[in-house]
Order: C-alpha cells, then sequence, then structure tokens
C-alpha cells in the first residue's frame, strides 16, 4: 500500500471528528423511552412459558439485567451522534462475552464468543457495550467509583494501544493474529495473572465432549439418550416440555424425524466438503431443548447428540437467530438469512472460528445457526477477581475487540486516527460509562417495580425446576 493512500486514510479517520467530536461520547443522551416496552419487543415471538425464566434471570442484578437487555443500550445508543466509522462489529461485547475456546488446530485462545446481535454498526458502539458492563458490573461486586473508572481507562488504553498497532500490520499478519494463552501468561504483569491463565488452561483442558456425554446422557443399549433437567434442558415432546399444546402441535403431527433431517440437509450445504465429510462419521442419537444464557432465555436452543463409530461425542448447538438488535437501530444493509448473519460475522471477528458452524432455516421459517456446544470453551468468572485481575482482564478485552476491529473491517488506520494517542477518548468512554450505570440502574428499578407488580412475570429456575419436582 502506497504511503499516500496510508495518509489518505489518517485523514479520514481525522476527518471523522468534525462528524462526532471524540470528547462528545461522553454523552448518554436525552432518553425518553419505556424499558419495559422495549423488552417486551424483544420477548416477543420467543418460546412463550421461558420468557418468565428469562425475566428472573435478568432481575437478579443490576449487571444481569443489563446483559439480558442489549435492545436499550443499542436503542439509547442510536440517540447520540456516532463517529461514523461504520464496520461489522459484535453488537453485544459486554464482559462476559469473551471466553476461551480450542481453535481446530488445538491451540486455546481468547477471543469474542457471542455474535447473536452482530450487525454492522459504528465501531464505538461496541466499546461502550463493553465499557458500561464493566462500570456496571464493578458497581454490583461493591468497589469503588475509582476502581470502576479505572477499569473503563484500562479497556480503552489498552484498545487505543492495540488499533494502533494493528494499523501497522499487513493483511495477512492481520489475519494470522491470536490472543493465545501462551501469549497471555508471557505478557501478564502479576504471578497471579500468570497462575490464573494457567488454571484456566487446565480447566479448558476437561471441557471437552466426552465429559459432557458423562454428565448429559447415558446409554440404554440401543442409543445415547440425554436426560432432561427441566426448565434447562428437556425434550420438546417430552413429559418436561415447556412448549405450550398449540407450540407443540406442529411437531406432534408432522414426522419430528424428517423435518430434523430436512433442516440437517440444509445445514450440510453450507459447510465446506470436508467438514460435510467429517459429519458422515457420525449418526445422530438425540435432540433437546437448551435454555442458554440471560439475553437469549426463551429463543430456540436444541443440542443434538451425535457418536463416531467408537462411540466418540459430538454435541452441535442449533440456536435461533433473530434480527440484532443493533440492525433494529442503525441502517444496516438488509440481511437475507439470520444464521448467515452471525456465522459470517462470527468467522470475519474471530481470529479462528468454530469448524461446524453453519445455517439453516427451520421447517416454520426460522432461522438458526450451527456451532459445537463444547470444545475446550471457557468463560471469566469475574465475582472472584481481585481489582488486579480485573484489570488485566479490561486489558485483555480491550486487545480482544481491537484485533477483531481490525480484522473484521480493515480500518485500522481510521480507527487509531479518529481516537489520537492521547486519553480524550477514554476520558469520554469513562464519562460515558458512569452516566449509563446510572441508567442501567434507574431502568433497572423501574423492571423490578413491573415485575412485582406482575406487569411482567419473573419466575427463578429453582422455580421453575420445583413445578417439576426437580
Amino acid at each position: 500500500m502506497k504511503a499516500s493512500t496510508i495518509a489518505e486514510r489518517e485523514a479520514r479517520g481525522r476527518a471523522a471528528r468534525e462528524h462526532s467530536k471524540r470528547s462528545s461520547h461522553r454523552a448518554v443522551g436525552e432518553l425518553h423511552r419505556d424499558p419495559i416496552e422495549l423488552l417486551r419487543q424483544s420477548s416477543a415471538e420467543r418460546v412463550q412459558n421461558l420468557v418468565p425464566l428469562r425475566y428472573g434471570r435478568m432481575a437478579v442484578s443490576p449487571f444481569t439485567f443489563f446483559r439480558g437487555s442489549a435492545i436499550l443500550q443499542a436503542h439509547d445508543l442510536s440517540k447520540v451522534r456516532d463517529s461514523g466509522l461504520s464496520m461489522p462489529i459484535c453488537g453485544d461485547g459486554h464482559l462476559m462475552n469473551f471466553g476461551g475456546f480450542a481453535t481446530p488446530e488445538r491451540q486455546l485462545v481468547f477471543d469474542l464468543n457471542d455474535f447473536d446481535e452482530v450487525s454492522i454498526g459504528p465501531f464505538e458502539w461496541d466499546l461502550k457495550r463493553l465499557c458500561a458492563s464493566f462500570v456496571v458490573a464493578a458497581r454490583h461486586m461493591r468497589l469503588s467509583r475509582g476502581t470502576a473508572e479505572s477499569l473503563v481507562m484500562t479497556a480503552v488504553r489498552s484498545y487505543r494501544d492495540r488499533i494502533t498497532q494493528y494499523a501497522e500490520f499487513g493483511a495477512l499478519d492481520l489475519w494470522y493474529d491470536r490472543i493465545t494463552f501462551d501469549r497471555m501468561a508471557e505478557i501478564a504483569l502479576t504471578p497471579e495473572g500468570r497462575r490464573a491463565v494457567r488454571r484456566g488452561m487446565e480447566k479448558a483442558a476437561t471441557r471437552t465432549h466426552e465429559a459432557l456425554l458423562e454428565k448429559m446422557a447415558s446409554f440404554d443399549g440401543g442409543r445415547w439418550k440425554i436426560h432432561d433437567a427441566p426448565p434447562a434442558l428437556f425434550h420438546v415432546l417430552g413429559a418436561n416440555t415447556l412448549f405450550t399444546a398449540e407450540e407443540t402441535e406442529t411437531y406432534r403431527t408432522g414426522n419430528v424425524d424428517k423435518m430434523v433431517q430436512h433442516v440437517w440437509d440444509e445445514y450440510l450445504k453450507t459447510l465446506s466438503h470436508d467438514r460435510r465429510e467429517l459429519l458422515d462419521h457420525f449418526t445422530r442419537q438425540d435432540i433437546v431443548f437448551k435454555v442458554v444464557g440471560v439475553g437469549s432465555v426463551g429463543t430456540r436452543c436444541l443440542v443434538v447428540l451425535l457418536v463416531d463409530h467408537t462411540g466418540k461425542p459430538l454435541f452441535v448447538q442449533v440456536k435461533e437467530a433473530r434480527p440484532s438488535v443493533i440492525a433494529q437501530f442503525y441502517k444496516s444493509p438488509t440481511v437475507k438469512h439470520q444464521g448467515e448473519r452471525v456465522v459470517q460475522g462470527q468467522r470475519m471477528l474471530q481470529a479462528a472460528s468454530d469448524i461446524f458452524l453453519g445455517w439453516a432455516t427451520g421447517t416454520l421459517g426460522r432461522h438458526f445457526y450451527f456451532r459445537q456446544l463444547r470444545d475446550m470453551k471457557l468463560s471469566a468468572n469475574i465475582e472472584l477477581f481481585d481489582s488486579e485481575l480485573l484489570d488485566g482482564y479490561a486489558r485483555l478485552c480491550g486487545w480482544v475487540m481491537a484485533r477483531a476491529h481490525a480484522k473484521a473491517s480493515g480500518q485500522a488506520i481510521e480507527i487509531s486516527s479518529y481516537i489520537g494517542r492521547g486519553d480524550q477518548f477514554a476520558e469520554a468512554l469513562s464519562g460515558y460509562s458512569s452516566a449509563y450505570a446510572d441508567q442501567v440502574e434507574r431502568d433497572y428499578d423501574v423492571f423490578l417495580k413491573a415485575c412485582r407488580s406482575g406487569k411482567l412475570e419473573a419466575r427463578t429456575d429453582e422455580d421453575m425446576a420445583a413445578d417439576f419436582g426437580v
């Protein structure tokens, strides 16, 4: 690339400051909206009996509420001026949507790991969601205001410094860059940080399909059958189903095996030839409904258990892909298939993606994407972190987000030029995050009142499990 072209791109990044000053990102904006109405919108067309569980999980704390209400922040971000530097973004990059997993080469890497909301949007929307999540979480953990502000400054400075480095990378160098656990251990600033990375690696090594099979299923002599554990896990047409009679009618009257095979065949067409050949070594054993996360509760998510000729298992997750909340509030390109959107976004943003990523349309017209359920996947238990470990985690998240944006967009030069080398952008996001955490707490109070008054029904996992005598 010619130096003049790089100079032009740097100028484009600086020119974006005229569209949106860096200091302007401190603003939350005038928010005149009903959080309950927006939450109801996002709960529409979910499995009816699981919506109270979604609200029950969100009611645990302001932080779980924040995790489950991406629609609110997407709406709110659309009310303030953006940088104009749009690209593929995660859309829900809060601090719990980062984690460890194994690459196809069996390297353990740390990266973004949730792409349900992936879409084209301004790069700073991802950073604002990440930064706000640190402040909301820090308050939940009863950490000081100064600690919360410091975590935001650490995350944004890490993003700034890494995006500046990536601006100098060649295209292939950027594509091949991976944040491995070995690299994390090498750069950890404290012995405790290095120990935490090593503990994570040891734990991840135990999170395999074989270990999951022992916990989740049993062999009846003919095939493997997954155990019901309502409300988290149940057979759609079984005695413990949480689907209504109306919702299950289509499946009862149709030939379920044929319906499943049709979707599976469509999924296989989205895979490369070698991946299809690999799946040919497996036979399907059982399928159950799985309740996942906080914000995803009530969306349709299935787990398919397969085994190969030696009896070794493979768990594939089939998850409903609904329109991104980012696309609702930002003028993104039209999407033909939501499952394809998730898969292509994940492939662009992640350094290395699941070999079984694919998509298909369900028999009722819903869009789904496929991936492995568990492959050395690991998430951080931040409530056990001290302030030093949290600071290291914030630095890591900023690094991951910079790498993802640089790879997916090819706009590291523009972003770096926009942010600059100083702290003006970081200080603005620190101010934004504190103000937005206040807004989250106000929305949480409104939400709790709606649950207590019966305007919304909220139920805990324990309450629902008791219905089944579990």
